[in-house]
């Protein structure tokens, strides 16, 4: 217990880092069902058997997002005030992509007409798109590196994000959650479109992992992710995963091949955690201002208070949702649907 008690930074360092590799893997399979709902629905029953896949649950996946935020915040503030300061207006566009998407949950049934649903469809379509694309930049720029300087300010601007590596880290995270997301709706729905789900699965799974090795070539050309070996392991386990996730979707095991599309998105994120560490944010101009665990960390005050504080609620959070998932574990089928 001593030696945790004196390694709170790197403690708080790896619960940031399953915070989002829950977040990733439940709310990337919401934005891969979103992407695909006007792709895969070929009426709106089908559309609306989609969006009940992931009705009851796809609000509980943000939370994680939350706490991530507020983890990050607490833990290490110079972290969040960079990132958010620096990363403003893509968090922005981000966020208004996350409320449109909110809203047409909540508001798509409400009326009839086609246009109405139509609209709310594709605010849906966008709203998942944008951000699982916004999520692949922010996380490339952290490997990649943003200009940060001695004073741990980001002094570049919007289109400084913006890099080869950076958009390809971006279409990366989109192709995998649509992977995820066509997966999980096979597994969730009945008849025509959970076949239709799979289908998509295997077709857009190739696309993935062709888009996986140019991602690894990228990472190893731009990046210095591959000087940490878990970084290294973790991502080769990622592909073994995926390759074995596909060959179980091809069979028609699709809940297995789910599960090994979840340790895939877990064991990348871990891979980019691995990288960074003992770094957070990555300088672009001088390494020596990098934002480390040990610069921009709180207090051990600070860190010892929350450390108690996540002992008692994060496993009250982790119950709440188990349970939630339990409950609504049942196939959606069109006699589910509830106008």
């Amino acid at each position: 217990m001593e030696i945790i008690m004196q390694h709170l930074d790197v403690v708080w360092f790896i619960l940031v880092c399953v915070l989002f590799c829950g977040f990733f893997m439940l709310e990337g399979f919401d934005y891969g069902v979103g992407i695909l709902l006007p792709i895969l629905g070929k009426s709106d029953t089908e559309r609306r058997q989609m969006i009940n896949t992931v009705g009851p649950v796809w609000d509980g996946n943000q939370v994680w997002m939350i706490t991530a935020g507020g983890a990050t915040f607490a833990s290490f503030p110079q972290v969040y005030a960079t990132l958010f300061s620096g990363f403003y207006l893509a968090l922005f566009l981000m966020l208004a992509a996350l409320i449109a998407r909110g809203v047409a949950f909540e508001f798509r049934s409400k009326d009839k007409a086609p246009a109405w649903r139509k609209t709310f469809d594709y605010c849906i379509f966008f709203g998942s798109l944008i951000p699982a694309l916004l999520w692949g930049v922010t996380v490339g720029n952290l490997i990649q590196g943003t200009p940060i300087d001695a004073h741990m300010n980001f002094v570049g601007g919007f289109f400084d994000l913006l890099s080869p590596y950076t958009i390809l880290c971006g279409i990366a995270f989109i192709l995998v959650f649509v992977y995820h997301g066509a997966l999980y709706t096979s597994i969730k729905t009945v008849g025509a479109i959970s076949e239709r789900a799979r289908a998509t699965a295997l077709v857009e799974g190739v696309i993935t992992a062709v888009g996986a090795l140019v991602l690894v070539g990228a990472t190893y050309y731009y990046t210095d992710l591959f000087n940490s070996t878990l970084a290294a392991v973790a991502f080769g386990l990622a592909i073994v995963c995926f390759l074995i996730s596909w060959a179980f979707a091809r069979t028609r095991s699709t809940g297995k091949g789910f599960f090994f599309s979840c340790l895939t998105v877990i064991l990348v994120t871990v891979a980019y955690f691995a990288g960074l560490f003992p770094r957070i944010m990555v300088s672009s101009l001088d390494p020596a201002w990098s934002l480390t665990i040990t610069n921009a960390a709180s207090s051990q005050y600070t860190l010892t208070l929350m450390t108690i504080v996540a002992l008692i609620f994060v496993p009250i959070v982790l119950i709440y949702q188990a349970w939630t998932y339990w409950t609504f574990r049942h196939r959606v089928s069109e006699k589910d649907l509830h106008y």
